[in-house]
Parts: C-alpha cells; structure tokens; sequence
C-alpha cells in the first residue's frame, strides 16, 4: 500500500457489504458504531436511489430519527473533547434534497442553517468583477501541493 501523504487528512467510506468485517476493521482502524481514533469524524448519509432524480429539491423521505442518531454520537464525541471536527455529507438520495438534509443535521447540533446561492450567478459575477481572476482558479487538489 503507498504512503498516504501526511499533510492531508483522509476518510474512508466503505459501502460493499463485504467489508464490514474484522480485517477490514482492523485494518482502517475502525468499527461499526463508531471507535474514535483521531480527532475529527466523517459522516456521509447515502440513500438507496429510490428518489427519482425528478423529484430532488424537497425532503422526501422522513430520515430525522436516522440522523438523530448520529448528532447524538456527534455531540457526546464533541463534549467529551475527542472529535474536534465533524465533517457531515449528504446526497439527494438520502432524503431527496442534500441542502435541506445538511440544514435539519446543522439544526440538530445546535447550528444555524447553511446559506446556499447560485453558484453559476456567483461565478459571472466574479469573473465580470475580476476577468482575469476566471483563469486563475485551482483545478484539482496538486494545485496545493508545493
């Protein structure tokens, strides 16, 4: 296996069911409920694709018990000092909007709803502010390696 680059931090997210055994355990260092072994957490919520993408752009699905499930470990791992960063995804699939999704997970930790704005509106207006900014922006993760 090649060494990891140290200067980033990594996830891994396991979704074939045949990982879900002690070696790979053992080997991510990692369990199912959650054994903390650094001090950030990597949360993503995937649903299982039965939201047809036409329907996208509103809760579809009542997942709030699923989630609070996770704030709660969240929170207990936050108060005891362990974690001292969550880092929390969400696909359409999950609940059949990831904004709003992401919102009612913020909520349950105590924080205020996430703002979203059109990005190809934000885009155009930066690029008519700062033209020449357009053909300055990173376009992948060697861009910050030196």
């Amino acid at each position: 296996m090649p060494l990891l680059d140290n200067r980033f931090r990594f996830a891994v997210e396991i979704r074939h069911p045949s990982w879900f055994q002690d070696l790979s355990y053992s080997f991510f260092a990692i369990q199912i409920p959650p054994v903390v072994t650094t001090d950030f957490v990597y949360v993503r919520f995937i649903g299982d694709r039965s939201i047809c993408e036409k329907d996208f752009g509103r809760i579809q699905i009542d997942k709030i018990a699923e989630m609070q499930i996770s704030a709660d470990i969240i929170k207990n791992l936050q108060e005891g000092e362990r974690v001292k960063q969550a880092i929390i995804a969400a696909n359409n699939h999950y609940a059949g909007f990831g904004p709003g999704t992401a919102n009612i997970f913020r909520n349950m930790l105590g924080l205020a709803d996430a703002k979203w704005e059109n990005r190809e509106i934000e885009e155009e207006k930066e690029e008519q502010e700062h033209p020449l900014h357009h053909d300055m922006k990173q376009r992948s993760i060697s861009d910050f390696i030196s």
